[in-house]
């Protein structure tokens, strides 16, 4: 049975090989009949990566497949709610995607890839909620969070304690919240870990999840949710206002007047400044750490495999399948890659943050 297993994933992988070959090489036999732009690879890359203001699933000939998301803004003329196709396909001479109400999403500046009203020749930006590809991921990792929660729950009402352990998803779910408690949760903040459990395990299947979905390339998977840096932000900021919450008598002391030399702590505080930036590079540093492993992740899979139709747009595909051949491997090899790192990342950042919670509530040795 794990043969037969192992040989239909074997041949669904071979089978992606093979017609990814065959892409390249038709692409690169259709290339002096039909001329075409050239591929940008660093649009490519940068608009997978920016957030926006729809959702561009696939091309289908020059037929774009695109759902167009809800704006919702207020600019100096009130509250304002409509679609983003109603902002121009392409823009005008001064770089905007002009819309109603004299609002454009700006291409270059510093404003570039958001919504702005133009107010006397001048940017200004408006107050914006509106629904992006970002956010509209973020709620559908939110809701396949709660079904990784509810379903679970569900079979543990119908079952008791002293039933068969569950098998299948429940089994799944039941093994990662054992091991994430057992080897990060428990170990990393020690006796009362269990008022913090919920938060962790939440922190650690967000993550997961919505690495995961990252890696999907069509929808409702595609989305750079964690490769945001507002989102990491918001997730560091939470383990941040747990950790000065639950911290101690003790570790007040240890950052203010720590066992030091008198002299290191004063007349100038040298050891007591450190130990208080400590307190905010801590989650900068998880916040930094998630973003860019993510982001970087996303970059490079999505540039090995450009060099697939890079090699196929110069018409020299055919020639050079050792080339498309390489760069096909190395996708798979990343996209695999990409999987663990998914785990990897979700597992660091609930164990920093554990670790960090653990260490705010030491208590005295006295």
């Amino acid at each position: 049975m794990y043969k037969l297993y192992n040989i239909r994933y074997f041949r669904q992988l071979l089978f992606m090989f093979s017609l990814l070959l065959l892409v390249s090489s038709v692409k690169a036999s259709n290339t002096k009949e039909h001329e075409k732009a050239p591929l940008d690879v660093t649009n490519l890359i940068i608009s997978h990566i920016r957030d926006s203001y729809e959702w561009h699933i696939t091309d289908i000939g020059n037929k774009s497949i695109v759902i167009y998301l809800p704006v919702i803004v207020k600019s100096s003329t009130g509250w304002h709610l409509f679609l983003s196709n109603q902002f121009s396909e392409e823009p005008n001479g001064k770089g905007y995607h002009t819309g109603p109400y004299q609002l454009a999403i700006a291409t270059m500046g510093e404003h570039a890839g958001k919504i702005i009203e133009i107010n006397n020749g001048k940017e200004v930006l408006p107050f914006d909620i509106s629904i992006t590809k970002t956010v509209a991921v973020l709620f559908i990792d939110a809701f396949l969070l709660l079904l990784f929660v509810l379903l679970p729950a569900r079979w543990y009402r119908r079952h008791k304690s002293s039933d068969e352990a569950p098998s299948g998803f429940t089994g799944l779910v039941e093994m990662l919240v054992m091991y994430v408690e057992d080897n990060v949760v428990k170990p990393g903040i020690g006796e009362g870990y269990q008022k913090y459990s919920p938060y962790l395990l939440t922190c650690f299947f967000f993550i997961f999840i919505c690495n995961l979905m990252g890696v999907v390339p069509f929808p409702p998977g595609g989305g750079n949710v964690t490769g945001n840096i507002s989102i990491t932000l918001f997730l560091a900021l939470c383990t941040f206002v747990i950790t000065q919450f639950s911290g101690t008598k003790h570790y007040w002391k240890d950052i203010f007047w720590p066992d030091v030399p008198i002299l290191l702590k004063a007349p100038v505080p040298l050891i007591p400044f450190i130990e208080f930036v400590g307190i905010f590079t801590k989650p900068f540093a998880l916040m930094i750490r998630l973003f860019a492993n993510m982001m970087a992740g996303h970059a490079i899979a999505l540039a090995l495999t450009s060099i697939i139709f890079l090699v196929a747009a110069e018409g020299i595909g055919v020639k050079l399948y050792g080339m498309t051949t390489l760069s096909v491997i190395m996708s798979i090899f990343m996209m695999c890659l990409e999987l663990l790192v998914c785990f990897i990342q979700a597992f660091v950042f609930t164990m920093l943050s554990s670790i960090f919670i653990g260490l705010a509530r030491t208590k005295s040795e006295e």
